[in-house]
Parts: C-alpha cells; structure tokens; sequence
C-alpha cells in the first residue's frame, strides 16, 4: 500500500485544493467540493498510477481528508485525469525563457 501524503494547497468555506505526495514526490493534485449532501472531487495524477493505485488513493482521500474530518455526505463524487504536468499559469505572466516575470 502507497503511503500518500496531502499538502492542503487552499481551503474555502465550500472547497479544498490539496497537492499529493508519496514519498515526497508529488503524483498529483486534489480539489474537493462540498455540495450539501454530496462531496465532488477532481482528481488529476500522474501517468505512473496504475488504475488500482488511483482506486486506493481514492479510498485513502475518503478515509483521511473526509471520514476523519466527520464530513457529512451520501455520495463522494470523482472526476479522474490522468496525464503530466503542463505548469502553472498565473496572470503576472512570463518571459520568453519562460521564467515568471513580477
């Protein structure tokens, strides 16, 4: 079994980004939603994830971000993709050697 670990990227009082680790590496990013009675959640990871892997980081985000936080809920809705990092993009913009200019 994986030993994940969640950075919490951002919180809301309606949502949670989350970026994941397994032994320090990062293997993908979470962002949950909580919708009355359901939580849904966008879960995008790395090429490397075996399907069964995704299926118990799926179980170890409902055992450790919500059970464990008492989140009421009656379905925990999760959206998967699966690929490699582009980066990150912000509205200050870059340069031509691609460094983020201030």
């Amino acid at each position: 079994m994986a030993d994940y670990y969640f950075e919490r990227e951002c919180r809301t009082p309606n949502s949670e980004a989350y970026n994941i680790l397994e032994d320090d590496a990062p293997v993908g990013r979470l962002d949950l939603h909580f919708a009355g009675g359901a939580v849904h959640g966008t879960l995008c990871v790395a090429e490397s994830l075996t399907r069964d892997m995704i299926e118990e980081l799926i179980q170890t985000v409902d055992d450790e971000l919500l059970d464990v936080v008492g989140i009421e809920r009656e379905e925990f809705i999760v959206h998967v993709h699966q690929g490699h990092d582009v980066g990150v993009y912000t509205n200050h913009g870059f340069g031509e050697d691609g460094e983020e200019v201030s």
